[in-house]
C-alpha cells in the first residue's frame, strides 16, 4: 500500500504580491524552494493562515534572495499581499519507505528569510 505523507513545508511565509492576470502558479524565492526541496512545477497545497483559504497550484521559481511569495492567476482570489501562508508538498511512499522518511520543514521570519530548518519525524509506537 502507498501512503501520502508530507514531503516539505514552508511555514508562515508572507505573500509579497498577488497577480490575477497571470496564467497561474505560486512564485517562490529559489532559496526557499531549495531549502524545502520543492521543484519548479511541483504541486503545492497552500493554506492561508490569514483567511482560512486552502488551494492547490504549482511552484515556479522566483529570483534568489528576492523574498518573493507571489500568488498568481485564479489563486490570487484566495490570497493577498501581507497574508501568511503555509506551503506544503506531499509524496507517495510505500509503507516501508514511510517509516524511514522525514519531511523537510522550513521556517521563516516576517521578511521571508529562513530562520531555521528541521526534519520531521514519525514517532514510533
Amino acid at each position: 500500500m502507498n501512503i501520502t505523507l508530507l514531503k516539505s513545508k514552508i511555514h508562515r511565509v508572507t505573500v509579497s504580491h498577488a497577480e490575477l492576470d497571470y496564467e497561474g502558479s505560486c512564485a517562490i524565492d529559489q532559496d526557499l524552494m531549495d531549502a524545502a526541496n520543492i521543484l519548479a512545477f511541483e504541486q503545492l497545497h497552500i493554506y492561508n493562515v490569514s483567511n482560512g483559504e486552502r488551494f492547490t497550484t504549482y511552484a515556479i521559481s522566483a529570483p534568489r534572495n528576492s523574498k518573493t511569495i507571489g500568488v498568481n492567476g485564479a489563486a490570487a482570489h484566495k490570497a493577498k499581499a501581507g497574508d501568511l501562508l503555509i506551503i506544503c508538498t506531499y509524496g507517495q511512499l510505500s509503507s516501508q519507505e514511510a517509516h524511514r522518511y522525514a519531511p523537510k520543514l522550513v521556517y521563516v521570519n516576517d521578511e521571508n528569510i529562513i530562520s531555521h530548518t528541521s526534519v520531521g519525524s514519525l514517532a514510533s509506537h
